[in-house]
């Protein structure tokens, strides 16, 4: 029979990278304050990382000694975990989008829960609470898009929809060309611009 430090890392070992643990999880296995001792146990030990109150991930193995997940896996994790949904900064969405040079220094997602951050080892997740039409589109190409527009603002938005439109698949602008409804007003006369230029 496993001890109780034991049998959380079995199971902390069998998720994927990034793999969200609660305490709540192993409360059939002992009391509360024995799960919460075992955790913290493993966490000292390094075989845990604590990345918020009552959230724990496993670290990764490899060749070069141990490290922390990778944060989009941890950000996937908890967006499975939660029902929220989660997606990159627009920083993030317009550098991938070629809109700017700019890389973000921080690992910054949005949310449509509760703000709050997330360490990792020695670097830090921020995880904000966004209004409901940044995410409307979730994490789509034309979502993206959204995300990216918002962080280049209003002075920049003819000039980003010129390129958006060029790189974004046909389909992918219209569904962004079809979510004027909800986005702001400057975003959505901005998107009806570029689409009659069509």
């Amino acid at each position: 029979m496993n001890t109780l430090p034991e049998s959380i890392l079995l199971h902390a070992r069998s998720l994927p990278e990034g793999g969200m643990l609660s305490p709540k999880e192993f409360l059939h296995l002992g009391s509360r304050a024995a799960i919460d001792q075992a955790l913290s146990r493993l966490t000292k030990e390094g075989k845990l990382l604590r990345v918020a109150r009552g959230a724990y991930v496993t670290t990764v193995s490899s060749r070069f000694g141990t490290r922390p997940p990778a944060p989009e896996k941890v950000v996937e994790a908890l967006a499975a975990q939660s029902g929220e949904i989660v997606v990159p900064h627009g920083a993030t969405a317009a550098n991938a989008l070629g809109l700017t040079e700019q890389v973000p220094i921080r690992e910054v997602y949005l949310t449509s829960g509760r703000t709050r951050k997330l360490k990792l080892g020695r670097s830090e997740i921020l995880i904000r609470h966004v209004p409901r039409w940044m995410l409307a589109l979730g994490a789509s190409p034309a979502g993206a898009a959204v995300r990216a527009l918002a962080w280049m603002g209003p002075t920049h938005a003819g000039r980003s929809l010129a390129a958006l439109r060029r790189t974004l698949p046909p389909s992918e602008w219209r569904t962004l060309a079809s979510a004027r409804a909800i986005l702001p007003s400057w975003m959505a006369r901005a998107i009806g611009e570029e689409t009659a230029r069509g």
